[in-house]
């Protein structure tokens, strides 16, 4: 039931916690392998052509999101309710702060990769299948998935976790079978002369946005923290858990591409997994591992659906201005919150230019995990006595490591793709002029 406050929000009921360890980390899986380890190795072919530089990429976004993943498993233990970076950067430093990290995601964050995969599943279902129209199904995967989602928790509980473990099963299927493949491509993996320029050059930072928008979603379970049991302890555990067998399932998923498929086949290719799954399973073989990709995309597309609403929600519930999203339905479903993220979505799967789309969105939601990262350096000096459940180990090296790679990335992605960085900032800019507006009209009523 919700309620008005005096200054405006709305107050609801106490979520109902029915989300465990299993769920959760499913939850975490199904968001980082969703698109990108099935489109982003042919994008990075395009101008790195050494093999260990290429694994290179996949290890150190996998370091950077899993100290990520460390430091926002203490946020949400020592800050827990629903809302991600929302609720982090308002309570760390100002709500105007906090308003703007979700307005990127009620925006851009959760829509722009939900598109992105549908973008994937249209052209993945048009290469199996060589029906419909790769536009076309993009806006039909969303259509579906959201209505789905508008039922009630327990029927995305079930498909989220059923889908997430045939999603792994093909993909321990692909790796099995990638070291039986006898046509084997003359590629190296050790490192060799040229090797550290290429990894230290604007090329390889800006190859790796593309890998942290693989691996997005370390973050995941930190964004429905009040709809989780014992979050203090599921939380971090499952960003750990949930983000260290990615990154051992990404890195062995490359190498298993780039020695079984030619790499021209692939380079500037969306549909990289499909190609290699043809010389791994052969034509009909590639052709049904095409097929769980595609149920693999869904699964992504279901997990965003599910968890971007929720920061919109929280939104909802703490501004007047937006009080309308932050109401439930009788499944505890945060319908507006959802509806509005779909059409985001469709605005973005207009585009249909991927490419531009994960520059784009980059910018922004780099800028705000690296502001809640530093955030648990900031809570560490400023409040030292506050309850942490859980706290970051090695601390502070995983915050170091994290800003360090991220400004790095930020830096070069500026500098190469100027337009669409900012684009990006001017996204996450207009989220704090719409605070303030908001903040300014409240108090003239």
């Amino acid at each position: 039931m919700a309620t008005l406050t005096q200054s405006g929000s709305v107050r609801l009921a106490r979520p109902t916690r029915t989300i465990g360890f299993v769920t959760a980390c499913s939850i975490v899986i199904a968001n980082i392998i969703g698109t990108g380890i099935f489109t982003s190795l042919g994008f990075q072919l395009t101008n790195i052509q050494s093999g260990f530089a290429l694994l290179m990429l996949w290890v150190i976004g996998g370091i950077a999101a899993l100290c990520g993943a460390l430091c926002y498993g203490e946020l949400a233990a020592a800050l827990p309710r629903s809302g991600g970076e929302y609720h982090f950067l308002s309570k760390i430093y100002h709500p105007a702060l906090g308003f703007m990290a979700g307005f990127v995601s009620a925006t851009v964050g959760f829509a722009a990769p939900v598109a992105l995969a549908a973008m994937a599943f249209g052209h993945y279902f048009n290469g199996v299948f060589n029906a419909g129209s790769p536009v076309v199904l993009s806006f039909v995967v969303v259509w579906i998935v959201t209505a789905f989602h508008l039922r009630n928790l327990r029927l995305g509980s079930l498909f989220q976790n059923a889908s997430t473990f045939v999603k792994l099963l093909l993909i321990a299927a692909l790796i099995g079978a990638g070291f039986f493949v006898s046509s084997r491509q003359q590629i190296s993996f050790l490192p060799a002369a040229g090797d550290k320029g290429a990894i230290l050059n604007g090329a390889f930072a800006v190859a790796l946005v593309y890998v942290m928008y693989s691996y997005s979603g370390w973050n995941a379970s930190a964004y429905i923290s009040s709809e989780i049991k014992r979050p203090e302890k599921v939380v971090p555990r499952s960003l750990l858990v949930g983000t260290s067998l990615v990154i051992v399932i990404y890195v062995l998923l490359n190498a298993i591409f780039l020695a079984t498929t030619p790499s021209e086949e692939m380079k500037g290719q969306l549909e990289v997994a499909l190609i290699a799954g043809k010389h791994i399973f052969g034509e009909n073989g590639g052709r049904f591992a095409g097929a769980i990709i595609c149920l693999g995309l869904v699964a992504a597309i279901s997990a965003m659906t599910w968890i971007g609403p929720r920061v919109t929600m929280s939104m909802g519930e703490d501004h007047w201005l937006l009080r309308w999203l932050g109401r439930k339905n009788e499944h505890g479903i945060p319908m507006n919150a959802v509806l509005l993220q779909l059409l985001f979505v469709n605005l973005l799967l207009l585009t249909q230019r991927f490419q531009d789309v994960v520059r784009y969105t980059q910018f922004s939601l780099l800028l705000c995990s690296l502001l809640a990262v530093l955030g648990v350096i900031v809570l560490r000096f400023r409040n030292p006595e506050m309850r942490r459940p859980y706290r970051v180990w090695l601390y502070p090296i995983p915050p170091i490591v994290f800003s360090i790679i991220t400004i790095w990335m930020m830096f070069y992605l500026l500098r190469s793709h100027t337009a669409e960085s900012l684009a990006g900032l001017a996204t996450a800019l207009s989220g704090v002029l719409l605070y303030f507006c908001a903040g300014t009209r409240r108090d003239v009523l």
